[in-house]
């Protein structure tokens, strides 16, 4: 029998401080979400994945969170910020091999798979 795909809990915030705007995508890893600072916004993610190469989209990888950011929006960085949830839902990790993260994602604004070019 074929091992079934551990689903995960995602969650992408949007950051706004000042100028700065930047989007945190959020996956449930063990006790942790894991977290990645990303370019563009979720919406920018979707298209044709079947032709989405490895550097299409970047992330670069920063402190894991508290899975209390699964649910929170409201002010970060000690009131000089906010977060909104632009997205959220569950998905699946097809490979990780740290430079790379192929994730199947089912949310409300992520319905398709997306290849992501980890930064270090």
């Amino acid at each position: 029998m074929k091992n079934m795909p551990e689903y995960k809990r995602f969650v992408i915030h949007k950051h706004m401080r000042g100028e700065d705007i930047h989007w945190d995508l959020m996956i449930e890893w063990g006790d942790v979400l894991k977290t990645w600072r990303l370019e563009n916004p979720p919406e920018k993610l979707t298209g044709d994945f079947d032709k989405l190469s490895p550097g299409k989209t970047k992330a670069t990888p920063i402190q894991d969170h508290d899975k209390k950011f699964l649910t929170y929006q409201g002010p970060v960085n000690n009131g000089t910020g906010t977060a909104e949830i632009v997205d959220e839902g569950t998905c699946t990790i097809e490979l990780d091999d740290g430079k790379i993260l192929k994730v199947d994602f089912a949310g409300r604004v992520l319905k398709s798979q997306a290849i992501i070019e980890v930064q270090k």
